[in-house]
């Protein structure tokens, strides 16, 4: 695949050498001279120095032969202007990485409609919905965010005490917008249909709104809700800890945050309605003891030093913490700890880097689907409903969908929902279906311009 990567950085690094290990051709662009230097020479790609936004380097990058632009720099003028020129020019996906704040204010407008990109992201908001699963999640096998956030997805195992073993799935009352997508029983997953029935021991795979998730999961593994809340110390305000505390605060859980710079404590109180800001050191042992940190259920270090966020979650273990988790730069490192940190009280090691690398991964294709999740003989799809469609202009239940497809999300614009049977399907609607492979062929043809 022909792919330009604006900016090389240590995201767009680690981009381009995981992307040049997997034989496609890599352009880089690069407006630092030494570093586009040192580049040439370490990468097997066609390194540039330049500007993004520059029509004569976009065309020394070959960008009418590229199938996948990614604006990887640390500026959002940068990489918002140089993808949607690579638009413009032809390329058929465009995706640009921004700063968090950009992206919160996504619900308030409409940036990749307005600049044409297909996809933004930032890589600390990625990172902090990694930390935050464990913590929104504890007993979900896994959990994945769709939709710009507003969708959910977990999979969960049916408890022996729940009161919806042995139900169709027409007789659960499932709160509304919520979907069971896949039922696993045994070796075999299939998608449901109204008909299927839940038994004691299956793993089942539920889409919905994030706070209507929790309780149906709840009832699906039969556990009663309990009174008391997790309790979260967050080493860390920067924007990974902002990030990760402004997600935890819609959840039934107290959060502290420790920051050393008190002008950034005052900016966290500022912005943060249900967390406590702490001005101290959570590499200082004293200062863990002195705010009783050991009787937290959660600890994640989230400091841009990887010795800092390691150490203090070893005192953090220490002091009786039974969950840390923490940010680890260096994508090899961060593998090492997540396999061996278990013996030493890490549960799991995010590395920003991975984490943009497996976002980006759904892009490789030349298909007009993109998967953002494989599962046995099911894929979750992302695809833009054609305007010439068979589906576009009628509602959900007028559509003959194949046998083993359940729509699991419709994005409008800023508008994102679980679509219902009287939901109307409209050109350029972004839909998420769960679709099994045996009905993969069917379930394009009907979407596709």
């Amino acid at each position: 695949m022909n792919i330009i990567i604006v900016g090389a950085g240590e995201i767009g690094r680690h981009l381009a050498m995981s992307l040049a290990k997997e034989a496609h051709r890599i352009s880089l662009i690069e407006a630092d001279k030494s570093l586009a230097e040192e580049l040439e020479s370490a990468l097997d790609a066609k390194v540039i120095h330049g500007d993004g936004t520059s029509v004569t380097d976009l065309a020394d990058a070959d960008v009418g032969e590229c199938e996948l632009f990614l604006a990887m720099s640390s500026s959002n003028n940068t990489n918002m202007m140089s993808a949607s020129m690579a638009k413009s020019m032809g390329v058929p996906k465009v995706v640009s990485r921004v700063h968090p704040s950009l992206q919160r204010e996504e619900w308030l407008f409409d940036f990749r409609g307005h600049f044409g990109v297909d996809h933004i992201f930032s890589s600390e908001r990625l990172t902090a919905i990694e930390l935050a699963k464990f913590v929104r999640n504890p007993d979900s096998l896994v959990v994945e965010e769709l939709a710009r956030g507003r969708i959910e997805l977990q999979q969960i195992r049916v408890g022996g005490n729940s009161e919806e073993i042995r139900k169709r799935l027409r007789d659960i009352e499932a709160p509304r917008g919520v979907r069971v997508a896949i039922i696993t029983r045994g070796d075999t997953s299939h998608v449901p249909a109204a008909e299927s029935v839940i038994e004691e021991g299956d793993l089942v795979t539920i889409f919905g709104e994030p706070r209507k998730l929790r309780g149906f999961a709840e009832r699906l593994q039969g556990k009663g809700r309990s009174g008391d809340k997790l309790r979260v110390v967050i080493f860390g305000g920067n924007e990974y800890g902002f990030s990760l505390a402004q997600m935890l605060e819609s959840i039934d859980c107290t959060v502290r945050v420790f920051e050393r710079d008190p002008e950034i404590c005052a900016s966290l109180a500022d912005r943060l309605t249900n967390a406590t800001i702490i001005n101290a050191d959570a590499t200082v042992s004293t200062e863990l003891e002195e705010e009783q940190v050991g009787e937290a259920d959660f600890f994640i270090s989230t400091s841009v030093d990887d010795e800092d966020n390691v150490m203090s979650c070893l005192q953090a273990h220490t002091l009786g913490v039974k969950n840390c988790l923490t940010i680890i730069h260096r994508a090899d490192y961060a593998a090492a700890i997540s396999a061996s940190g278990h013996h030493f009280g890490i549960r799991a090691a995010i590395s920003p880097r991975e984490a943009t690398r497996r976002e980006i991964q759904r892009f490789i294709t030349t298909d007009s689907h993109h998967i953002v999740k494989k599962f046995d003989g099911i894929d979750l799809l992302e695809m833009r409903v054609g305007k010439g469609s068979i589906a576009a202009g009628h509602m959900v239940k007028e559509i003959d969908w194949p046998p083993g497809t359940v729509l699991v999300g419709k994005l409008r614009g800023l508008q994102a929902e679980v679509p219902g049977p009287d939901d109307v399907l409209l050109g350029g609607d972004h839909i998420y279906a769960m679709v099994s492979r045996d009905a993969l062929k069917r379930f394009l043809k009907l979407l596709a311009a």
